[in-house]
């Protein structure tokens, strides 16, 4: 998707900020509905999905099965609401399926990402520290193809806690893969607390670069320093990169921010509508 190349960056920076706006509410909405899915971290990504999916990556919803488009993992499954939204919004599937997330009977739709089910999802996730792996198969196969493709992987800082993500990391640094990109949705919160509480990261840059990994550290909600970023990864740098992205569980909507109680609750019709206010502010018609 390239319609945004002509804009310039302070142009850019607006669309992705309204974009990420109506993505968030819209995306609460659906949570709201099916009274169950992951909130915090769904939040926490959404900016650099947007950044993703409107302005970086080759791709076409109209033919998502393009050869040349290329290749998205969400290696954090449970931020598949994030992910739908935005596979929604870009056009893969109308936007009114959104209401059927989670739903019982529908598989469109499910709680983790299915390839066989939703369009657009090039891989099945959900059990942690899996998706790095599946992006570095997918990577090193595209060389071995000579396809002029990337491959971005979304993990979640606790996800780093696993052990699969470092033998996969050592294994993309012994190969050279130029191709693949990670990002890491850096909010500091898991589950059960602060991830500095459970099993601390630092350092990670240095964790990364010591596997050779070109590191880029970042705001993951200023879109500048995410489209600097991306526009650095399209630059071969005969190793691969990954971008570690500081971000805020729940960013969006102020009762969420930073509260690690709603990594898995969804938000109330009280609150979708304190959300309401501060996204779109007091019209529905900016939806």
């Amino acid at each position: 998707m390239k319609n945004s190349r002509h804009l310039n960056r302070k142009e850019l920076t607006l669309k992705l900020e309204t974009i990420a706006r109506k993505a968030r509410y819209k995306m609460l909405e659906a949570l709201c509905r099916a009274g169950s899915g992951h909130t915090g971290g769904s939040l926490s990504c959404m900016d650099l999905l947007v950044a993703l999916f409107f302005h970086e990556m080759k791709h076409k919803p109209q033919e998502p099965g393009w050869k040349e488009r290329d290749r998205f993992v969400l290696s954090k499954g449970h931020a598949a609401p994030a992910l739908y939204t935005v596979l929604a919004m870009s056009g893969y599937f109308r936007e009114n399926h959104l209401s059927t997330l989670r739903k019982l009977g529908e598989k469109h739709l499910q709680g983790h990402p299915d390839r066989k089910s939703t369009v657009g999802v090039e891989v099945s996730t959900g059990s942690l520290g899996q998706g790095l792996s599946i992006g570095i198969g997918i990577a090193l196969g595209a060389r071995i193809d000579s396809k002029n493709i990337r491959v971005f992987v979304l993990t979640g800082d606790g996800e780093l806690q696993e052990g699969q993500i470092w033998e996969a990391a050592m294994f993309a640094g012994h190969r050279s893969l130029d191709n693949l990109v990670t990002i890491v949705d850096y909010n500091g919160l898991q589950i059960d607390g602060y991830i500095n509480d459970i099993v601390t990261l630092e350092p990670l840059a240095a964790k990364w670069k010591d596997f050779g990994w070109r590191v880029l550290e970042i705001n993951g909600h200023d879109y500048n320093e995410i489209l600097d970023a991306l526009e650095a990864t399209r630059q071969p740098a005969g190793k691969p990169t990954v971008i570690i992205a500081k971000t805020v569980k729940g960013k969006g909507v102020s009762i969420f921010e930073g509260k690690a109680k709603y990594h898995g609750i969804a938000p109330t019709a009280e609150e979708l509508e304190i959300a309401r206010k501060e996204l779109l502010g007091d019209g529905t018609d900016q939806i």
